[in-house]
């Protein structure tokens, strides 16, 4: 019997089920950004000071958390899709959560960190730099 790999059949490999909706969520994100952003997200670690700005506009709107909750799951996702591709990390999920785990061990909470930004005490652009370290 032969295995397939990955590289025989030219597909990226199977993700863990855990990915599966906060990869649909940042997709969500990323079509619902303003156009003018959009185009900018585009996976890479300096996307992610567009998604700072994003959040901080949403701050500085005074909108109600109710409002944005949506939102900044899917920008906080987002940025998790960012250090997985970067890093070769994966989600991990548990009880409704998820978080990210870099491949040296450390667990990563990026729904939070967006969360932390809305709030004004968090950077999704600087947590994407210490996961990658």
């Amino acid at each position: 019997m032969t295995r397939t790999t990955t590289e025989q059949t030219g597909q990226p490999p199977p993700r863990p089920s855990a990915a599966t909706r906060p990869v649909r969520w940042a997709a969500e994100a990323v079509a619902a950004a303003p156009d003018g952003t959009r185009r900018h997200l585009d996976h890479s670690a300096q996307s992610l000071w567009r998604v700072d700005r994003l959040i901080e506009d949403l701050r500085r709107a005074a909108a109600p958390y109710s409002a944005v909750a949506d939102t900044l799951r899917g920008l906080g996702a987002y940025a998790g899709e960012v250090i997985v591709r970067q890093t070769g990390a994966e989600w991990w999920a548990a009880g409704g959560d998820h978080w990210v785990r870099t491949p040296d061990g450390r667990l990563w909470e990026p729904l939070d960190e967006a969360r932390r930004c809305f709030g004004g005490h968090g950077s999704l652009r600087l947590l994407c730099r210490d996961a990658m370290r």
